[in-house]
Order: C-alpha cells, then sequence, then structure tokens
C-alpha cells in the first residue's frame, strides 16, 4: 500500500479521468478511421494506432492500480517531532557541509526539481524517524554519506 498526498491522489485521478473520457475514444476513433482505409499489413497508420491503444490502455491500468492500492494520508496523524511522510527536512551533509532541504513523499509524488524525496530512496530510507540533531548514515551507490538533521517542518 502507498500513501499519497491529497493532492497527488487528485492529480493522478484526475489525470486517470482524462485518459478514459478524452485520450482513449480519440485513440479508437483514429484505429477505426485507420483499419477503414484497407491493408492492415501495409497501413503504418493502423500500426502508430494500434501502439497508441497498447500505451493508453497499459497507462490506465497502472493509475487503476495505483489508485486502488493507495491511500490519502491526513498530515494531521503525523509525527511532528521526527521525520515521517510529508516531512520537510533540512540536513547537513558532514562531510561537504552542505545544507539541503527536502520534503519525504511516496515514490509517486517525487520530483527532485521540487525538493521532494522517495521514503524509499536512499537518503529518504536513512531519514525515516530521526529527530533533529540525529546523525544518519545513508548507504547510496556513490559511497556512504552522513548527514545531520538541522529541522524538520
Amino acid at each position: 500500500m502507498e500513501y499519497l498526498s491529497k493532492e497527488r491522489y487528485a492529480q493522478i485521478a484526475a489525470e486517470l479521468d482524462n485518459l478514459i473520457n478524452v485520450v482513449y475514444p480519440k485513440v479508437k476513433d483514429d484505429l477505426s478511421e485507420a483499419r477503414a482505409q484497407g491493408d492492415l499489413s501495409e497501413n503504418c497508420g493502423y500500426r502508430a494506432a494500434r501502439t497508441a491503444q497498447a500505451k493508453t490502455i497499459s497507462r490506465i491500468r497502472f493509475l487503476q492500480k495505483v489508485l486502488e492500492h493507495s491511500r490519502v494520508i491526513d498530515p494531521a496523524l503525523l509525527p511532528k517531532d521526527c521525520v515521517s511522510l510529508l516531512s520537510k527536512v533540512t540536513f547537513t551533509n558532514l562531510a561537504t557541509g552542505a545544507t539541503m532541504t527536502y520534503t519525504i513523499v511516496s515514490p509517486h509524488e517525487m520530483n527532485l526539481d521540487e525538493g521532494k524525496i522517495s521514503l524509499k530512496s536512499p537518503i529518504g530510507d536513512a531519514l525515516m524517524g530521526k529527530r533533529p540533531g540525529d546523525l544518519a548514515e545513508v548507504h547510496a551507490p556513490a559511497g556512504t554519506l552522513r548527514l545531520r538533521i538541522e529541522s524538520i517542518n
């Protein structure tokens, strides 16, 4: 089971609704039009329409599974004194002295450009359950990092 913020759950539901009610009917129409053009063995448009149909169906099924196995998390129920899902964490890399701030989110919400890291990433996993002042060792592909938690919001 995955936990999602209310905003991300709504985004996924909206994308699914758009795929089912807008994109898929258009893909179906394109496929019918290409099929009506005759010889399917040499019909490039038909193959492209079939590929678009397969991709659309695959994405619909994936999003349905995500929503089926997800729960919206209430931020008010999360602990405020230690790192948990939806915590905004400021930490310092002790080797370089660099200070970074990230929000810990589910894998479906991860976006480094927005400062969101997955709780299943090496850094997110190492930070979970820590409190301000605690040290965390991150075993990443680039080596072991030592991080000090500065604050949690």
